[in-house]
């Protein structure tokens, strides 16, 4: 091996490390909003995981510290441009959450997050619910890949296999699809989680919020950045869109709005340029953690929310 790829080699796997270490992985209109509606003015509860929270993104606020919540996470953003008090906000999100974590209290490295669903009360006007990527362990699965994907770099790229997607072959087999499975389980999961959303907070406008672009179309562009198989960037971006689609799914089945944050973020994934992206690389050159959203994601984010509740940007 020469010293060049030993480089290389380290390099990717502190990243990997790093990015398992830190945090777990951890819209537009939803078509269910009344005409007419006001846009809601609080108060406003923030539920969600990581791509909620903002890890990383300058300053880290609220408790427990382990949650490594943003004061720049999009749930801020929107609360400031909704222009509401303190008293009318409350940001519970947390790193690494799943979405049991909304029912029952979530143990981080540094203090205990409340079960989520209790920062709602029948006085709640606007909830976001931005989670699911935990639940189908996305932070793993790029991880397995990035590390697959080292390995087909140094044996030829495919040459010898004709395999240009490595870590799928773990996932799937014939008609199987572990990654798939676990989707349609968090599904039927939040499907629950919104009812109780809704039994909790009976007179709030409830939102779930998809993810953003975290890898591009087609697998181009990724092997800098992510040392990704283009067959398998390929299919990581798929899973992301199947589990945004059923976010989008069971959100209208339960009369909730659905806040598609992956479409104003196409172009803008970890594999694009640094004055563009959304989304950090396993080597952040912004302040974020490995593989989310910095903080121009998170206004992006915050935008896209504020267009599906009514408030202009």
């Amino acid at each position: 091996m020469t010293n060049h790829l030993r480089t290389v080699l380290l390099g990717v796997f502190l990243a990997c490390a790093t990015l398992v270490a830190a945090v777990g992985i951890t819209r537009h209109n939803s078509g269910t909003d009344p005409v007419g509606v006001a846009t809601p003015r609080g108060p406003y509860v923030a539920l969600g995981d990581s791509y909620t929270a903002g890890p990383q993104i300058p300053d880290r606020t609220g408790t427990p510290a382990g949650c490594d919540r943003s004061d720049h996470d999009y749930p801020a953003l929107v609360a400031a441009r909704l222009g509401l008090r303190a008293a009318h906000f409350r940001d519970v999100s947390c790193s690494g959450a799943t979405i049991a974590d909304l029912t029952t209290p979530q143990s981080t490295d540094d203090g205990t997050n409340p079960a989520q669903l209790s920062a709602l009360s029948a006085g709640t006007r606007l909830v976001t619910l931005g989670i699911g990527g935990n639940d189908i362990g996305f932070s793993s699965l790029i991880t397995a890949c990035v590390k697959a994907g080292v390995i087909y770099d140094m044996t030829g790229r495919g040459k010898y296999t004709g395999d240009d997607a490595p870590c799928r072959g773990k996932y799937v087999s014939g008609e199987t699809d572990d990654v798939q499975r676990k989707i349609d389980t968090a599904g039927e999961r939040l499907s629950e989680a919104v009812a109780e959303v809704k039994h909790r907070a009976p007179k709030a406008r409830v939102y779930v919020v998809g993810y953003p672009a975290i890898l591009p179309t087609g697998g181009s562009g990724c092997a800098d950045d992510l040392t990704l198989a283009p067959g398998d960037a390929t299919y990581l971006h798929d899973k992301e869109q199947q589990l945004n689609a059923e976010l989008r799914k069971r959100a209208q089945e339960a009369g909730a709005g659905y806040v598609d944050t992956y479409k104003p973020s196409v172009g803008r994934d970890a594999c694009s340029g640094r004055d563009t992206r959304w989304i950090e690389p396993l080597l952040p050159s912004l302040p974020a953690a490995p593989m989310h959203p910095n903080e121009r994601g998170a206004r992006g984010m915050a935008d896209a929310v504020l267009h599906a509740v009514g408030t202009p940007r």
